[in-house]
This record gives structure tokens, C-alpha cells and sequence, in this order.
């Protein structure tokens, strides 16, 4: 079987992320020999290429891939969706849900692209703030509807393990266009998802 050009770049990047993990480990005070961590050099690299895969991927691809006419334009929302995502700080996760909604402009798109989409941003190094916005430009630019709404509430393990180890601390950003500036829209969207923020 023959690798194509990414395929073989994801291999190389493999190997030397095995390399930089190989010298954390013995940087840290650890022996990448011992027996229970032969392979961590190696689950790591793959783990690191799993949870940054979104920055070879194309969100406003995946919602055009599947875009079909319709002649509907009362709200569409997608609730609590999982996403979990690497503080760009200190590239330790951040883990949540998140709110979409949208209201179509003569196209709607297949609901599983949404959480998909999200995927895309959320599997890169991040903050909560410009990955909420990035989930809701893509949607916006891709499929011009009257309005785009994101709500994303996540806890961060950056605050919860060190800094200040505040366990119950969550985050809410939330991002609106369109129709969804208007007051009345915003709120139905808002008590849809049982969001405080009204």
C-alpha cells in the first residue's frame, strides 16, 4: 500500500514527537526505559496527533458536504455537545459542552456536521473564547444564514489541577449573530439550552 504525502508527514511527525516525549520523560526525573513506559513515548505522539487532527481538517468542507436546499427558517439547535479541547497555555484539557444554533437562509445541513465542525476547532490548541468564535464564523460564512448562536461551557484542567485548583469553576462564552442579536431571539435560544445568561 502506498502512503500519500500526508500519510508519509504524519509518520515523520510521529517519530519525533516520540523523540520530544523520550526526553520529557527523562527531563522529568523518569526512565523511558522502564518497563511501564516503553510505550508512553509513542501513546503519547499518537494521542498528541489525535487531539490536534483539526488542524488538517476543514470545517466549512465538512458543513458544504453535506448543505441542502430548504425552505425553512425557524431556529435549528444542537444542545449539549461534547467537546473537549488543549488550553494553548498549558496544553492541558479543557472539557465541556456546547449550544448551536442557527436559523436558515435557504439551506439547511446535515445535523451531525455540527458536532463535526466543532471537532475541527476543538482539536487544535485553543482558548475557549476564539473556539467559540471560530465554531460560529465557520457556520456563519459557510452557510449565510439569518443568524448563528454558540454557547460553550467548559471546566479547564489548567484551573482545576494547579494555578488556583478551583474544582467547581466553569466557563461560559457564548458568540451571536444575525438574528440571534435581537433580544427576543437571543432569550428563546438561551432558555432552549437552560443557559443563566439572559
Amino acid at each position: 500500500m502506498v502512503m500519500n504525502e500526508l500519510e508519509k508527514s504524519q509518520l515523520e511527525a510521529l517519530e519525533e514527537l516520540k523523540e520530544h516525549y523520550e526526553g520529557v520523560l527523562t527531563l522529568v526525573g523518569e526512565d523511558p526505559d522502564r518497563e511501564g513506559l516503553v510505550k508512553t513515548p509513542e501513546r503519547a505522539a499518537k494521542a498528541m496527533q489525535f487531539l490536534t487532527a483539526g488542524y488538517e481538517q476543514d470545517g466549512e468542507a465538512i458543513l458544504r458536504s453535506a448543505m441542502f436546499k430548504e425552505d425553512y427558517s425557524e431556529m435549528v439547535l444542537v444542545k449539549d455537545i461534547e467537546l473537549y479541547s488543549l488550553c494553548e497555555h498549558h496544553m492541558l484539557p479543557f472539557f465541556g459542552k456546547a449550544h448551536v444554533a442557527y436559523i436558515p437562509n435557504g439551506h439547511i445541513v446535515g445535523l451531525s456536521k455540527i458536532p463535526r465542525v466543532i471537532d475541527v476547532f476543538a482539536r487544535r490548541l485553543q482558548v475557549q473564547e476564539r473556539l467559540t468564535d471560530q465554531i460560529l464564523q465557520c457556520i456563519h460564512q459557510t452557510l449565510q444564514p439569518l443568524g448563528v448562536a454558540v454557547v460553550i461551557e467548559a471546566r479547564h484542567m489548567c484551573m482545576m489541577m494547579r494555578g488556583v485548583q478551583k474544582q467547581n469553576s466553569v466557563t461560559t462564552t457564548s458568540a451571536f449573530t444575525g438574528e440571534f442579536k435581537n433580544s427576543e431571539t437571543r432569550s428563546e435560544f438561551l432558555t432552549l439550552i437552560g443557559s443563566k445568561l439572559h
